[in-house]
């Protein structure tokens, strides 16, 4: 007879410090998982409080600071939450930003940064996921956020509305 040792799987939650990542996180948990958390150096504080909440479930815990819509943090949040959990098996690309302004007031510096985020970085993390992903040979699981907002447009959500509606786009040709 062999014994064999499960190892859990592990999951990587974008944008974790708080609000629905932070709910994410904790509830993957719940479920089993051990949870690497990522979010920006200003939130470091609030996502050392949700590792703490992951590793209180009985849960391994591992924190990446860095921005989802640089590339090269994204390269290496992957391969470092390999690195210290063994493996990636689901990715939650949650992080992401809003902004409410008229269109007429919108600057095209706003309009590049939500995209950045929104877009980009939710890319970026479907991207590197993926190649991990088949290089482990098990499949897995990606998932990004969207909103109410990427199915209808709003009033003073042009910018918000259309990043959300490229991540529905996005999420329906990445998984062919």
């Amino acid at each position: 007879m062999t014994i064999q040792t499960l190892t859990p799987e592990v999951a990587l939650v974008t944008g974790a410090a708080q609000g629905i990542g932070r709910a994410i996180a904790l509830r993957l948990a719940k479920d089993g998982f051990d949870v690497a958390i990522n979010d920006l150096l200003a939130a470091e504080d609030a996502l050392n409080g949700v590792r703490k909440e992951i590793t209180a479930l009985g849960r391994r815990a591992f924190v990446f600071i860095g921005d989802v819509s640089v590339e090269k943090d994204v390269q290496n949040m992957v391969s470092s939450v390999v690195e210290n959990l063994g493996q990636l098996n689901v990715m939650v690309a949650n992080a992401g930003v809003c902004r409410s302004t008229p269109i007429l007031e919108t600057e095209v510096s706003q309009w590049d940064f939500l995209l950045s985020v929104n877009v980009v970085g939710l890319f970026l993390c479907y991207k590197y996921a993926a190649m991990q992903m088949i290089k482990q040979g098990k499949g897995g699981r990606i998932l990004g956020a969207s909103s109410v907002a990427g199915r209808r447009g709003e009033m003073y959500m042009g910018t918000y509305s259309a990043t959300k509606f490229a991540v529905r786009g996005l999420a329906q040709v990445a998984g062919e």
